[in-house]
């Protein structure tokens, strides 16, 4: 137990990760690639859905090669990646919560508004 960091268990070895560069290189070309397409769809002239559903779909698609390779979520067990991926819709879901009440208190709904004592 001499050469074994506090949070490892001594029946688990510690984690290797032995992937060539050249995927890494890959993936971050990938990414690059995806930026610059990013630009792309910035720069076209298409109405603000469009070009909000396009470029969300671009980030996603960003954003997952980043998790799954950078961050070695590939090589984690299944049940821990959909545990992620659950986390995070959920907390994403859950930050909305709050935007239907503000949209209410812009447009004046009814007792949105203090009222003032004749």
């Amino acid at each position: 137990m001499a050469n074994v960091a506090p949070d490892v268990q001594q029946h688990e070895p510690p984690a290797k990760y032995t992937d060539p560069l050249g995927r890494y290189l890959l993936i971050y070309a990938c990414i690059l690639i995806l930026a610059a397409l990013q630009f792309v769809i910035a720069y076209s002239h298409i109405d603000a859905e469009h070009m909000f559903a396009r470029m969300l779909f671009v980030a996603i698609a960003e954003g997952g090669l980043a998790l799954l390779f950078f961050m070695h979520l590939w090589a984690e067990k299944r049940g821990f990646l959909l545990f992620v991926l659950v986390f995070t819709v959920f907390v994403i879901l859950a930050m909305q919560y709050g935007w239907t009440d503000s949209n209410r208190m812009e447009r004046g709904a009814p007792y949105s508004q203090t009222q003032t004592a004749p």
